[in-house]
């Protein structure tokens, strides 16, 4: 069992920056990879950023240069730092853990947190 736990979406202006946090738990040496995924209104769900244990970072085109993805160790926390929002990165994000390291931008992941809201006012 892994379990993904996430906190800090808020309501934020345009133009700000956010930072969210994943913790993970469970049997995390499973674990090879995370990522991040947003799903807004009426579009289909959307994955942002990836990240393998040993450091490899990849980000969708829509977020590359504002967001980034991290991960403490010792904390076990996932992060997302997202600055310069804009009023298009409203959704609900989600955490990811999967085994493989393979297609971090895809929907393929074992584990899904439950979600926070993100909501960036113009």
């Amino acid at each position: 069992q892994v379990q993904l736990v996430e906190s800090g979406g808020a309501l934020v202006q345009a133009g700000g920056s956010l930072r969210l946090s994943c913790l993970v738990s469970g049997d995390i040496f499973s674990i090879n990879a995370m990522g991040w995924h947003r799903q807004a209104p009426g579009k289909r769900r959307e994955a942002i950023a990836g990240r393998t244990t040993g450091g490899r970072t990849t980000y969708a085109d829509s977020v590359k240069g504002r967001f980034t993805i991290s991960y403490d160790n010792a904390e076990k926390t996932v992060y997302l730092q997202m600055d310069t929002l804009n009023p298009e990165d409203t959704a609900v994000y989600y955490c990811a853990a999967k085994k493989s390291t393979m297609f971090l931008l895809s929907a393929n992941y074992d584990y899904w947190g439950q979600g926070t809201q993100v909501t960036v006012s113009s």
